[in-house]
């Protein structure tokens, strides 16, 4: 191939879709391609891949290119996929991956399962060692699928569509983001990449790197007490359609990057638990310290206060929690008792500690209390809970380490957050938890 050609087929290839997602995905100027001639059969494989800067740091990525065959996965793709993981693997920089494929070519048959293999594999490696992002523009059906949502991320324009279904079942966004499948929606592709690019600040280059912090704000605003105490505009929710009675998200304290669970009253359901869940294995896996508002009547199920508890137990990063509200038996256990195993525990003034529900307490404990007319019982319940059931009674037991004001929280978070800045923890050797 002449010089004249390649200079040609490389013109040609920039003009396509999926090498204009990451030319705006990339720094202005930083992409530099890889693997750019690639041939699947009588066209360019399916699949445009190549490194460069997202906010000054180094990522790689690689988009479906629908342009030539559909994007459909190929020998030559799969090929491909590997060499980026490879740099991955190697260089402890993040993967991005943007999806838009009609399938697969079938005419390869075994090799196309082998490719879809092989690229799974090679996925899997980096898990937990640098981070990983799928933003899916357009169909990802089929086996390719399963690679997308191995990601420790996904985002998905709304009218995208993501299932093992080739038929294209229970594809949508709107679903899959209420099934804790899409953990961040974006209205069009420009939408989607900007949530990457925003994404990634928040994220450490690999498990042995740290997150670069960010500028340091004043606290924020809005009724939200969370919202009051993080740095201002710091705030990246995860999962906000999945799961009613959590919240997590990424933010900062003081320019430190944290990852935040909020429960917001009620009982934790299932859906809650596997939020949470996944929300602390990422942040132990990256280091990133975890920091918990606690106020939740429990768990729904025994299996969702497990997972939860498990996740908590096996962390090894920097865990911080306060009680803001009611913290009842096993879910304060599991949050912020010995269960969390939290290196800091923290409660306002007004919160309630408890066994089992103060309504319970109080028919178990005297419940001659509550022979008074129904209209009365709630204030009765009430004044039990606060001479009984208060922070200061668990202060009293070394249940919670000190009690605080919500003017003195975010002081008090930051604080222990430099305290606790160089924890250190060996753990027994083992494969993986069984839980």
């Amino acid at each position: 191939m002449s010089i004249e050609s390649v200079t040609q087929a490389k013109a040609s290839i920039a003009e396509t879709s999926a090498y204009k997602t990451l030319s705006a995905f990339f720094d202005g100027g930083s992409f530099t391609s890889v693997a750019t001639l690639a041939k699947s059969e009588d066209c360019y494989a399916e699949v445009v891949a190549g490194m460069g800067d997202v906010n000054g740091a180094k990522v790689i990525a690689f988009a479906q290119n629908p342009d030539f065959c559909g994007g459909a996965m190929s020998e030559a793709q799969a090929k491909k996929l590997i060499k980026i993981y490879d740099l991955a693997m190697k260089t402890g920089t993040p993967v991005v991956g943007f999806y838009n494929s009609k399938g697969g070519r079938l005419n390869e048959g075994n090799a196309l399962l082998q490719g879809f293999g092989d690229v799974l594999n090679a996925s899997a490696r980096l898990s937990g060692v640098v981070p990983q992002i799928s933003v899916i523009l357009g169909d990802c059906l089929g086996t390719g699928a399963l690679n997308a949502v191995s990601a420790d991320f996904v985002i998905a324009v709304k009218d995208a569509r993501l299932s093992l279904d080739t038929m294209g079942n229970n594809c949508d966004t709107e679903y899959n983001a209420e099934n804790g499948i899409v953990n961040v929606v974006a209205d069009d592709e420009n939408d989607a990449i900007v949530k990457a690019q925003e994404l990634l600040d928040y994220l450490p280059s690999c498990n042995l790197e740290a997150v670069v912090p960010f500028e340091s704000e004043e606290s924020g605003e809005g009724e939200c007490l969370v919202c009051r105490n993080v740095d201002n505009g710091s705030t990246y929710k995860i999962n906000l359609d999945y799961g009613k009675n959590a919240r997590t998200a990424f933010a900062a304290f003081d320019g430190e990057v944290v990852g935040l669970v909020n429960t917001l009253g009620g009982k934790l359901s299932s859906d809650d638990a596997s939020k949470i869940a996944k929300h602390v294995r990422f942040c132990d896996a990256f280091s990133i310290p975890v920091i918990t508002f606690v106020n939740t009547e429990g768990f729904e199920d025994i299996r969702s206060a497990a997972k939860v508890s498990s996740a908590y137990a096996e962390a090894t990063t920097v865990k911080i929690s306060v009680v803001t509200g009611t913290a009842v038996g096993a879910a304060y256990i599991a949050l912020a008792g010995s269960g969390a195993n939290a290196d800091a525990v923290y409660a306002l003034d007004e919160a309630v500690i408890s066994p089992v529900n103060p309504e319970a307490a109080l028919l178990i404990t005297d419940p001659e209390r509550l022979n008074v007319p129904v209209s009365e019982q709630a204030a009765v319940v009430e004044a039990y809970a606060k001479d009984n059931l208060s922070a200061e009674k668990a202060a009293e037991n070394s249940y919670v380490d000190d009690i605080i004001t919500e003017a003195e929280l975010r002081s008090t978070i930051i604080n222990s957050l430099s305290i606790l800045d160089g924890k250190r923890v060996k753990t027994i050797a083992k494969k993986h938890s069984t839980i």
